[in-house]
């Protein structure tokens, strides 16, 4: 909403008494000063008028998680544990999860309760990219990197993936660069070469980094990690 009609709801203010107290530095965002009507004020936004609390803002949360295998990317699921049994019980109900993984695959998850954050964040017109450690049942083919750079056609859904960045790390291991996330790309990608997939783990999601995070436990996303998205 915008920070004008927000002020306008009040049944004290005119629209001339709005426009002077955001000409009159009267309204604050967040502690800080506002001058711009068209300022988009979100719910996690705390604002002040003339001495008057408005809107005193729900927090805003942003985790990242080390997730292991045999865990749904759910929020609930009546039939298997998910990665919300990780966190507080007080989060549970707040969060979404912001770029899903597989039940079997590791690494990498980020929660939180904004969702334009979370869409800046996993949409792919944005190129974000995302790292992906891959183990594969066979010898990686050599024509695998060249391939996966010009990009595979998907006949089901009648599209060619974006240019895939193939780095090999070992025999039968992989790190994979992609900006997309169609639906079990990496499996059928190497399903191409007809080489199992064996073990899939995600190190990053555009400037977020798993880093050293143990398996199964959590941190919050520093101010200029959440400011980078």
């Amino acid at each position: 909403m915008r920070l004008d009609r927000l002020l306008g709801q009040h049944p004290r203010w005119s629209r001339r008494h709005v426009r002077q107290l955001l000409a009159l530095g009267q309204v604050r965002v967040n502690g800080q000063p506002q001058h711009q009507a068209t300022w988009e004020v979100t719910r996690f936004c705390r604002v002040e008028a003339d001495g008057e609390l408005l809107q005193a803002g729900q927090a805003a949360h942003y985790l990242m998680l080390h997730k292991p295998a045999g865990l749904l990317s759910a929020t609930e699921d009546p039939l298997h544990p998910t990665v919300m049994t990780l966190l507080p019980q007080a989060l549970q109900g707040e969060l979404h999860i912001a770029g899903r993984l597989d039940r079997a695959s590791t690494g990498l998850l980020v929660l939180t309760n904004d969702g334009n954050w979370s869409r800046r964040l996993t949409d792919p017109a944005s190129d974000k990219a995302k790292t992906y450690r891959v183990t594969l049942a066979n010898p990686v083919d050599p024509d695998t990197a060249r391939v996966f750079a010009e990009g595979i056609h998907f006949p089901f859904e009648d599209i060619v993936t974006r240019p895939v960045q193939l780095e090999q790390l070992g025999e039968r291991e992989v790190r994979l660069t992609l900006t997309e996330g169609r639906y079990h790309q990496i499996k059928r990608m190497f399903g191409r070469f007809r080489n199992p997939v064996l073990a899939l783990h995600r190190e990053s999601m555009g400037p977020l980094q798993l880093g050293t995070l143990p398996q199964g436990q959590y941190r919050r996303l520093t101010d200029a990690e959440v400011a980078a998205i």
